[in-house]
């Protein structure tokens, strides 16, 4: 019986004997291996595939690596995918360059195959742990991006895609760049010396208001934004049947969801902070839960339904 492959690496080469080596090796290794003998087939590939890791030689004709790589990092589909240069080229600068096209490691012609296989796995495990959290930011029903310094988008969870669709018909998931009416609250939400909570608000010409709030930096460059499409009487009504719970509870939740501390509830609401902990305490009740954040996650899920 044939062990089932788990990984897919996509080799992007126009040497033969390479392909046949690196084929051999990978699949040795029970990796299966996806072949493109250029740029523009790779290019081509990645439109209705995705795999785990990709292999890139840095010297072909046509596209080379180098802009093969920069044009797959700015598909959706293979953005975060981690590639790996081949190069026998040993000057600094090409390295340089294998890197900043978007390369997260290089191996050097003639390859080391137990130098390769560590480094393939190493990155692919890699890979997997940042997506697995890319996914559970997304079950929690929280509407994440990251956005470069230049504000395009760096990823963001589905609820986010689903939600930049809902508010510019005509914008697509595919799409790189925000949609028109969040690129400049975004914009002004850039700054590095700007703190995390930094919130700002636009409205659609549909009517629709966002609110952007910065959840941090997490490395140079990026900023996460969270987005939170405020209907606050529809998502009310929406909690209060859910949960069975009083309109004022309703209120405190939906507030919680939208990441507000209880002294800013209490100023919305115009009550006073103990008595907005005093309704925590009853919604804690009613939802079987101990904590804020699990009410904050509870809420958010029927909201975004």
């Amino acid at each position: 019986m044939t062990t089932p492959h788990a990984d897919t690496v996509l080799v992007v080469d126009d040497t033969p004997e390479s392909l046949r080596f690196l084929t051999d090796t990978l699949e040795a290794a029970n990796i299966s291996v996806l072949i493109a003998t250029s740029g523009e087939a790779a290019l081509e590939l990645l439109a209705h595939v995705t795999p785990d890791l990709i292999l890139m030689d840095a010297v072909m004709p046509g596209l080379d690596g180098f802009e093969t790589t920069r044009a797959i990092k700015q598909m959706p589909r293979g953005a975060p995918v981690p590639i790996i240069f081949m190069t026998g080229l040993t000057e600094s600068e090409h390295v340089v360059h294998a890197l900043e096209a978007g390369g997260v490691d290089y191996v050097r012609k003639p390859i080391v195959v137990e130098e390769l296989l560590a480094r393939v796995r190493v990155h692919m495990a890699n890979a997997r742990q940042t997506q697995g959290g890319h996914y559970a930011l997304d079950a929690t029903g929280r509407n994440l991006i990251a956005v470069g310094s230049d504000g395009a988008l760096s990823w963001r969870t589905p609820g986010a895609d689903k939600l930049m669709e809902s508010l510019e018909p005509g914008w697509s998931r595919t799409d790189v760049a925000l949609p028109a009416m969040l690129r400049t609250p975004v914009a002004r939400l850039l700054p590095d010396d700007l703190p995390a909570g930094t919130t700002v608000k636009t409205d659609s010409p549909g009517g629709d208001t966002v609110e952007l709030i910065i959840v941090g930096r997490p490395r140079a460059g990026e900023t996460l934004i969270r987005l939170n499409h405020l209907d606050p009487q529809a998502d009310i009504a929406r909690l209060q049947s859910h949960f069975a719970l009083t309109q004022r509870e309703a209120e405190v939740l939906l507030w919680i969801s939208y990441g507000k501390p209880n002294r800013v509830i209490s100023e919305i609401l115009v009550i006073s902070p103990r008595t907005v902990n005093k309704h925590l305490e009853q919604i804690f009740e009613k939802l079987g839960v101990e904590t804020r954040a699990a009410a904050a996650a509870f809420a958010v899920r029927i909201i975004a339904q």
